[in-house]
């Protein structure tokens, strides 16, 4: 009887470590970003390893100089490892040439950036759509798609008008919209409140979060702000290029789990006072 229930347990086991693997999206392994020559070395990332499931919305915060935009442009292979491995589904993103990455880029890639990157010339709509023209989506398709994004986004109603003639925080829901509507298996977001005022950068979070809820996309956000980072299920808090400390929401309400991130944040104190 007792051999049996072991057999049960270790099946068990067996399942929850397959279901952990299957889940598992991203792998970071002893990744390292080196600058400078032999006689001045700066380790902007040094020795950083985690895992990202499927569907999690996760924060990275941290000093200025902490090494946190320098990971994320690692994550989005803008930038190079000097060491170690990073795994997008498995795949080490870190082996592939230039031709590759440009396309394992568009295909598997969403961002959200600060200063939203949107082109002046091109309507809101076109902005989305542009991400779509890019993978080689069929044309009748498209606008199809970029309604039905807008829609869920609140920003239907100005498709037809340019960056220039709305608000930062409808820039910015258009960005959002231009990130997911590629379907991407993850997107990156660097500092996407830091240009917004507080009523846009909250309409902002909570549209990154039915992002993450309703559509199950998993993001990893960048931020120096405890209240953006409130929205995330984990936070990872580097210093000096390494992880210093990781908290997860777990059941916490998002007011709790926002002073859990104070905390943190008082710990690091002096290094926190230089976020930007």
């Amino acid at each position: 009887m007792k051999r049996k229930q072991g057999l049960e347990i270790n099946a068990k086991i067996g399942l929850d470590r397959k279901d952990e693997f299957m889940s598992r999206l991203l792998r970071v392994e002893s990744v390292m970003k080196y600058y400078g020559t032999k006689n001045n070395v700066t380790k902007a990332v040094d020795d950083i390893s985690f895992t990202v499931k499927q569907g999690e919305f996760v924060g990275i915060m941290g000093a200025s100089g902490s090494g946190k935009t320098t990971l994320l442009n690692l994550l989005g292979t803008i930038d190079t490892v000097s060491a170690g491995h990073i795994y997008l589904q498995e795949k080490d993103i870190t082996e592939l040439g230039k031709k590759e990455l440009a396309s394992f880029r568009r295909e598997n890639l969403g961002f959200i950036f600060q200063d939203f990157q949107l082109l002046d010339t091109l309507t809101l709509e076109e902005n989305i759509a542009f991400s779509l023209a890019m993978n080689h989506i069929d044309t009748k398709k498209i606008p199809i798609r970029v309604v039905e994004v807008a829609k869920k986004l609140g920003i239907e109603d100005i498709l037809y008008k340019y960056p220039y003639e709305v608000s930062g925080g409808q820039k910015q829901r258009c960005a959002c919209a231009r990130a997911i509507i590629t379907n991407p298996n993850l997107i990156l977001a660097d500092e996407p409140t830091g240009a917004l005022d507080s009523k846009s950068a909250t309409m902002l979070l909570k549209t990154m979060k039915q992002m993450n809820d309703q559509w199950d996309a998993t993001i990893i956000m960048v931020t120096h702000d405890a209240f953006s980072a409130s929205y995330a299920d984990r936070i990872l808090f580097l210093r000096d290029g390494q992880i210093f400390n990781e908290i997860v929401k777990g059941n916490q309400t998002r007011k709790q789990f926002f002073d859990q991130i104070l905390d943190v944040m008082s710990v690091l104190g002096g290094d926190m006072q230089n976020v930007r």
